[in-house]
């Protein structure tokens, strides 16, 4: 009974998935079709209409081996080898960039929108 129940609730979560990849094709925008699936899942999760309990157990199984599913891109990244060795400054900056700059921007966000409430 659970195996089924989790697998009900796995293909509701393809269902979304395949939902948000077909808004990718259909409109020709160039957000990938998992973006659109997970704010297609924000909302339904949101207005209700998918209730947390429906997704729970598969979502919280995918999330327990989420680590799986990042062997295959961390197997990939040993080919390019190469490019990390000839531009490995610039990545290492745009991860720092890219981690640092939305820190501080949302911390001044933040800081800009507290002052209002006072």
């Amino acid at each position: 009974m659970k195996l089924l129940q989790l697998i009900g609730q796995g293909m509701l979560l393809w269902i979304v998935y395949w939902l948000g990849n077909q808004i990718t094709a259909t409109t020709g925008l160039p957000i990938p079709g998992t973006v659109f699936g997970m704010v297609l899942l924000f909302l339904l999760l949101l207005s209700g209409i998918i209730k947390l309990r429906y997704i729970q157990d598969a979502a919280d199984f995918l999330l327990k081996h989420m680590l799986f599913f990042f062997i295959p891109i961390a197997v990939g990244l040993m080919d390019w080898g190469a490019v990390f060795y000839e531009h490995g400054v610039v990545l290492a900056a745009a991860l720092l960039a890219g981690a640092v700059l939305p820190f501080f921007a949302v911390g001044g966000l933040t800081q800009l929108l507290r002052k209002g409430d006072k």
